[in-house]
């Protein structure tokens, strides 16, 4: 078998936060990216300088990113000649289609007919399949013409299924998503190993409304001897403020951090908090801050279930009295804190990013 070059494309812009882009960062970037590729995003609105040096990603001007009606075909067209202007067909191995939905994927599939084809499930796209008709169509023709179909977790096999039960199942493959391996390896140091009479929580993510921020307020403000950093986009904050103030809540805004400044912060909070209220791919996040040795305490939602199980501590964020709880059991219990820190380690390190890379590599070769 010869490894086949990869092409692939996420159309969002580089500073876009969440995990989605972590991972493909992660993947197909770098000096030495774990899988050679020709990858892709968006430049950013107003921008018009190069990747950042050594990244080894292409920035496409392509305007109109939308999701529904003429303008959402308009825009795949738009992205379908920037990508076949990229990129000769000759030096196209495999395609990696990045979500079942969106723009990028069904531009893939138009730019390059013809060519072996793995989509990657990571979460966003069952939800807005869910929730707009024309997403589920490209989801749709995603899952017919691709030859393999990836899902971080049983539970996105699971969800994708309701969606589509008719999907042929021999083309599911379970490879879990990684995280980097010099962070499994020498995570930075922990400043506060045990909790004390008052719990340092963090919230760090995207402050939509499937990540349950909102309703982690409504209960926190019901707890005491608790502090709340938040690590978010600037916007989404902004637009939690008012709630902040109502409540009586008073959070630390960390800002948008870097991962490199976001993983040190782990060492100096007593948990991470984790409210998703529907479904995470995974949950890319809350394995970073278990290999930091963090406590995590989470919402039991299908991802969050398969990635963590009981190396984190389930909990309710709709049931206030219930997250007290779980929160005085933290702080009262130092046997706790170190039995979720050394588990969370041990779960953490299931999931190196090169095993993920290898993964997709060996069902690239294989589909080749």
């Amino acid at each position: 078998m010869t490894e086949l070059p990869v092409v692939t494309c996420l159309d969002l812009p580089t500073t876009s936060p969440g995990g989605s882009v972590e991972l493909f960062l992660d993947l197909y970037t770098g000096p030495q990216p774990p899988i050679p590729a020709q990858a892709f995003m968006l430049q950013a609105t107003g921008a018009t300088a190069a990747p950042p040096t050594g990244l080894g990603l292409g920035l496409l001007s392509v305007d109109g990113k939308c999701l529904d009606g003429p303008a959402f075909r308009a825009y795949i067209a738009r992205l379908t000649q920037a990508l076949k202007d990229a990129v000769e067909p000759g030096q196209v191995g495999v395609l990696h289609l990045q979500h079942l939905a969106f723009g990028a994927t069904p531009a893939l599939l138009r730019a390059f007919p013809g060519h072996p084809r793995i989509a990657l499930v990571h979460g966003t796209d069952l939800l807005f399949a869910e929730r707009h008709r024309d997403q589920l169509e490209v989801m749709r023709e995603t899952v017919r013409f691709a030859h393999a179909i990836v899902t971080p977790t049983p539970a996105m096999a699971d969800r994708l299924l309701r969606l589509v039960p008719r999907l042929d199942r021999r083309k599911l493959h379970h490879i879990p998503w990684g995280l980097p391996d010099h962070l499994l390896t020498t995570p930075p140091p922990r400043v506060r190993h045990r909790p004390g009479s008052t719990l340092r929580l963090l919230y760090a993510g995207r402050l939509t409304e499937e990540k349950g921020a909102h309703r982690l307020v409504h209960a926190l403000a019901q707890a005491r001897g608790v502090e709340l950093s938040v690590a978010a986009p600037r916007n989404d904050y902004h637009a939690l403020a008012a709630l902040l103030q109502r409540s009586g809540l008073h959070a630390r805004y960390l800002g948008w951090l870097r991962r490199p400044d976001l993983w040190r912060a782990f060492g100096d909070h007593d948990a991470l908090l984790v409210p998703s209220t529907i479904l995470e791919a995974m949950g890319l996040v809350a394995l970073e801050a278990q290999a930091c040795g963090l406590p995590v305490l989470y919402q039991p939602v299908p991802g969050l279930r398969d990635a963590l199980g009981a190396s984190a501590l389930p909990t309710d964020f709709t049931n206030p009295v219930q997250l007290v709880r779980d929160l005085d059991r933290l702080r009262s219990s130092p046997g706790l804190s170190d039995t979720l820190s050394r588990e969370g380690r041990a779960n953490a390190a299931r999931f190196p990013l090169t095993a993920t890379a290898d993964a997709l590599a060996t069902l690239g070769k294989n589909l080749g």
